[in-house]
């Protein structure tokens, strides 16, 4: 799963790797978690835009956004059938820009989870494959929302949880944000694991367990925090 990531890349760096046309006013993130509003990178046209959106999917066919646990993740084995899920995979699909992201580990015979930081070994920003719909009210009001999407863990991931976020390269992004691309088969091909030869993880101090800790400490070796 992913319930908490980074975005702490510069706003100039992510207009060249996202190809913004302009560059967003964005200050950096340590701690991004659930409900939150987050940074979101969508096709408009033949343009790609960065927008805020919340993080916790609401479909557009709800009746009260409050209802229910916000719907942070979304299985990759599922979003083309789930009624939560099917039309925005079908027509809503979009790009979570990050830097990293956590995980909590839990030890055998304690309660204890050691938190760990997930983030590309020459720590670049990458992306999140997620989905986003719109929903309104009868008094014209509007949300929009997204989810990430997950897969099984790839080597690295697999001691800390059995699930992680679905991680896209640079050159899938086109082909996942076309929205007139309705082929379900060469989308789902698409949310595998990503490779753990490229990736790092390492223990990291407690401090990120609050999402009130919104700091550069978050991300801190756990023997440099201590």
């Amino acid at each position: 799963m992913c319930g908490r990531f980074t975005l702490r890349t510069p706003a100039r760096d992510l207009v060249e790797v996202f190809e913004l046309l302009r560059e967003p006013e964005l200050s950096p993130r340590y701690n991004v978690a659930p409900t939150q509003n987050i940074a979101v990178v969508r096709q408009d046209g033949k343009s790609r835009e960065l927008v805020e959106m919340r993080w916790g999917l609401v479909p557009s066919w709800s009746n009260d956004p409050k209802a229910g646990p916000p719907l942070i993740n979304a299985r990759a084995e599922t979003i083309a059938t789930k009624p939560s899920f099917r039309t925005p995979f079908r027509h809503r699909r979009c790009l979570i820009p990050t830097d990293g992201f956590y995980e909590w580990q839990k030890q055998a015979e304690s309660k204890t989870k050691i938190p760990h930081y997930i983030r590309m070994a020459k720590d670049r920003p990458f992306a999140f494959a997620a989905l986003w719909d719109r929903w309104r009210n009868g008094e014209g009001e509007t949300l929009e929302s997204c989810t990430i999407v997950t897969t099984e863990a790839n080597d690295l991931m697999r001691p800390l949880h059995d699930r992680m976020p679905v991680i896209l390269p640079e050159e899938s992004y086109t082909e996942w944000l076309n929205s007139k691309n309705e082929n379900a088969l060469s989308l789902e091909a698409l949310l595998r694991p990503y490779a753990a030869i490229e990736m790092t993880a390492f223990p990291i101090s407690t401090m990120v367990n609050s999402p009130r800790n919104e700091c550069p400490e978050c991300i801190l070796p756990a023997s440099i925090s201590a």
